[in-house]
């Protein structure tokens, strides 16, 4: 069984955890494919064309693991395509736009009126910018919380400020397939990774991917 790995936003497949996540399952036997969201680039990035890449991508059928955006994009497509037969979603960003023009308040208007916003490339460590068509992408498919079917893992910080752990509480309570294991940590999850790798090799062992 495939098992593909789906980075953050302004993250990309080189990212601290894809890396760590191929290199620990390679040593197990497994290829972990880390896809590459920045689609159609990152300027112009949305999560409709990241939803049609990954449903591009899964073959026979695939074991989505997503990151924040990653995991939101992961959700999204394991509601709508059957060939989706797991999910690991570290700190899923669900409700993206709604929680964003909350917390940003007046730059949200000033993202609407430009047309852009600026923001740090973690790739580069760069200034970069991303167009408003993103969040009103996001907003149009991002409705409610996504409605998954298939076996579900879900590793959430108790201390992330940027995607509170609320939101991963209320869709596990949602979904009778999903299981929440709550971190002491912020939303990177980076000091957890020794937990993340250990409770997602037991989840891919048990659908009989390891």
């Amino acid at each position: 069984m495939r098992v593909l790995y789906l980075h953050g936003f302004a993250s990309g497949p080189d990212s601290t955890k894809g890396v760590a996540f191929a290199r620990h399952f390679a040593e197990r036997g497994v290829e972990l494919e880390r896809i590459n969201l920045r689609v159609p680039s990152f300027e112009h990035l949305r999560l409709s064309a990241m939803i049609e890449k990954l449903c591009g991508e899964l073959g026979d059928g695939a074991i989505l693991i997503g990151s924040s955006l990653g995991g939101l994009a992961a959700a999204r497509v394991a509601e709508r395509d059957p060939r989706v037969n797991g999910l690991v979603l570290l700190a899923p960003a669900f409700q993206l736009a709604a929680r964003w023009r909350e917390t940003l308040g007046p730059a949200w208007d000033a993202w609407k009126t430009t047309g852009w916003r600026e923001v740090i490339d973690y790739t580069t460590n760069a200034p970069a910018r991303v167009d408003f068509g993103f969040v009103e992408d996001a907003a149009a498919i991002d409705v409610g919380f996504p409605r998954v079917t298939v076996p579900t893992l879900v590793l959430h910080g108790t201390r992330d400020e940027v995607v509170a752990i609320e939101s991963s509480r209320t869709f596990v309570a949602g979904c009778a397939t999903a299981r929440l294991v709550e971190l002491d940590d912020g939303h990177e999850l980076v000091a957890s990774l020794p937990r993340l790798l250990t409770e997602t090799e037991s989840f891919l062992r048990a659908l009989s991917a390891v």
